[in-house]
């Protein structure tokens, strides 16, 4: 990232076909002779170097769609970061009208120019941006550093990501940002009423924990995000096949997500009473593995009936959702990779969310959009509540058929929320299959922007003066 552009930096020239006209008219003679001898045309996606008089790097055009197109993708200069030479380069002007699409173009850039390096594989240097006039180098500098390093969590495998490195790099989290930190852990968690957590992760090499981290005014808005952290998931005794278990490490994605999440919250000293929940355990088989059949007696006093032990996340969740719905936050937000089922229905791109509060669900959908950290939301059918039923235990873990999955997954959760003022799930993918600009494959947060961004619109500085 470069703070400013130097008279060296390159300019790149956003262009759409209606805009050609007149942005052609103000570029030098030998460029748009060059772009015409390249046919170029403005269309989406489409760049092209141009060289000087001498050869030299004059200017960059790149296409993008028209002013008001809808679901226009802001993010796409970042591709931009992978597919031009080294060198630094600024925008010579605006994507388009809207002032806040130019910083999401930054943001795309520099969350383009990402890379997974702790086991040495490297590759080509990334192009340089100069942040463009206006916007906030430090607001953009720690949403960067809180996305990447939540990104280096997920990508990192479980011999070096397991509930031990997880709880350290979340205490390393309250540290930077002089929070209050405890762990509760192995044992501890049947004392203190956490019986499901220590069910799910007591195979394990190492032990299962709840990690809670508290920031901010203590008479300030309650805030408090709960993410899954399961550092690895075999499936438990109902075992996955070998092709679903390959990506399990990034089953933690969603503890990486509030930690994501919380790091920007705190670095923008927004005035919240922030609380981070984080049920870490890896789900392994052991001899005194939790068994399909079982049940156990939740926090909330629940019993649970384990239909399958490889919908173990639900169960974590539940335990420390009701810690946390015990203070009655003003506004409850959990993370998990949680069921297949919401990827068959949306895809890998658009995570379902899940609220109680039909005004907070409607902000969340129109903000994701805005800052092009897009969620869908699904409905909390209550006729489908009944899929749950099980008949020894207050419900099952898993639904009685196959259908819904994602919706019943939602609805298990929400049996264990019932004093927070408002309370939104969400089940995201945490992963790339593939690279786009602003998102290279491989771990990914999703949720996090958005509702930073929407926090900061209520909790910020500006709303404090």
């Amino acid at each position: 990232m470069s703070a400013a552009a130097s008279d060296k930096s390159i300019p790149i020239w956003f262009v759409s076909e209606a805009s050609w006209s007149s942005i052609s008219a103000r570029l030098p003679q030998t460029v748009l002779a060059f772009a015409q001898a390249s046919a170029f045309a403005p269309k989406p996606g489409r760049h092209l170097l141009c060289p000087g008089k001498s050869g030299e790097a004059a200017c960059v055009l790149f296409g993008v769609d028209a002013d008001g197109k809808a679901n226009k993708d802001h993010m796409a200069p970042g591709k931009l970061a992978g597919l031009l030479p080294p060198g630094q380069y600024r925008f010579a002007n605006a994507p388009d009208a809207d002032e806040h699409n130019i910083e999401l173009a930054a943001l795309s850039w520099l969350l383009t120019a990402y890379r997974f390096t702790r086991y040495g594989k490297g590759g080509p240097a990334f192009a340089q941006l100069a942040l463009p006039d206006g916007v906030d180098a430090r607001r953009l500098k720690y949403i960067v550093e809180a996305v990447s390093k939540a990104r280096d969590l997920v990508n990192t495998p479980t011999n070096d990501m397991g509930p031990d490195a997880l709880e350290a790099e979340a205490r390393k989290l309250a540290g930077r940002h002089k929070a209050t930190v405890r762990t509760i852990k192995g044992e501890a968690l049947l004392k203190q009423n956490f019986p499901l957590v220590h069910a799910v992760g007591r195979a394990a090499s190492e032990a299962p924990r709840l990690v809670d981290i508290s920031w901010g005014r203590p008479k300030a808005p309650k805030i408090t995000l709960v993410g899954k952290g399961v550092c690895f998931d075999t499936g438990g005794l109902d075992i996955k096949p070998s092709s679903a278990m390959l990506m399990m490490k990034k089953d933690m994605a969603g503890a990486a997500t509030a930690m994501a999440l919380g790091h920007m919250i705190m670095s923008a000293k927004l005035d919240v009473r922030l609380r981070i929940l984080l049920p870490i355990v890896e789900n392994a088989i052991a001899g005194n593995a939790f068994r399909p059949g079982d049940v156990y007696k939740s926090r909330k006093g629940l019993t649970v009936e384990i239909g399958n032990t490889d919908a173990e996340g639900r169960l974590i969740l539940c335990d420390a959702l009701a810690l946390a719905d015990e203070e009655a936050p003003d506004m409850l937000f959990d993370f998990a990779t949680l069921t297949g089922a919401a990827r068959v229905a949306l895809g890998p791109d658009l995570p379902p969310f899940y609220c109680t509060d039909e005004a907070l669900a409607d902000t969340i959908s129109r903000k994701g959009f805005s800052v092009m950290d897009p969620v869908w939301r699904l409905p909390l059918w209550d006729p489908y509540d009944a899929m749950l039923d099980s008949k020894i235990a207050s419900l099952n873990n898993v639904s009685s058929g196959p259908f819904a999955g994602s919706i019943t997954a939602a609805l298990f959760l929400r049996r264990f929320v019932s004093k927070a003022r408002a309370w939104a799930h969400f089940d995201i993918y945490g992963w790339n299959p593939s690279t786009k600009p602003g998102r290279p494959e491989g771990g990914e947060i999703q949720a996090a922007r958005l509702l930073f961004g929407m926090l900061e619109d209520r909790y910020g500085a500006k709303q404090r003066k």
